[in-house]
């Protein structure tokens, strides 16, 4: 998505890596379950929404006792769908490398630091980041579960206007 600011066309970027599809995903190994999991984010304007959490592991979605639909995909990863979704700014996130946590979007990951804190939020950017996805999130569900901003519910007024605490995820 090639828009213009400025300082001239940029793309939309969650910390450099291009959003693809309106959507974006934060992969990780949950550091209880050792599953491969993912929190799904849409995208509008600035803001961005988490709307599923999906792991090979039903014990994932357990661990964040949220209200929401739980489904499978055909490759048998579990999908909670979340109730109350949250819109965020900005994120800040701790890092360290049990989890491996990683943006991904279009087919691209972006591992995010190994230790610390990682703030995220969405640019404009012309200095673009990312790589093909390793193994882990490219023969997995991450790239292959059907969940893209036609299929999410739109940021509504009432999400916006909504607190942003959120629980740290595993």
């Amino acid at each position: 998505m090639a828009l213009c600011s400025a300082g001239g066309a940029g793309r939309l970027t969650v910390n450099g890596l291009p959003v693809s599809g309106r959507a974006f995903a934060i992969g990780y190994v949950h550091s209880i379950y050792q599953a491969p999991s993912a929190e799904v984010f849409t995208v509008e304007g600035r803001r961005f929404t988490m709307r599923a959490v999906v792991s090979g592991s039903g014990g994932v979605l357990d661990y964040y006792a949220l209200d929401g639909e739980r489904s499978r995909t055909p490759d048998g990863a579990w999908v909670l769908r979340l109730a109350e979704p949250a819109t965020y700014e900005e994120l800040s996130l701790l890092t360290t490398s049990i989890g491996r946590r990683t943006l991904i979007s279009g087919g691209r990951c972006l591992p995010l630091s190994r230790s610390g804190e990682v703030r995220l939020a969405l640019e404009l950017t012309l200095d673009v980041r990312g790589e093909p996805c390793p193994r882990l999130y490219s023969q997995s569900f991450f790239l292959k579960t059907a969940y893209s901003a036609t299929e999410a519910t739109a940021t509504s007024i009432a999400d916006m206007k909504k607190p942003h605490g959120w629980p740290e995820p595993g």
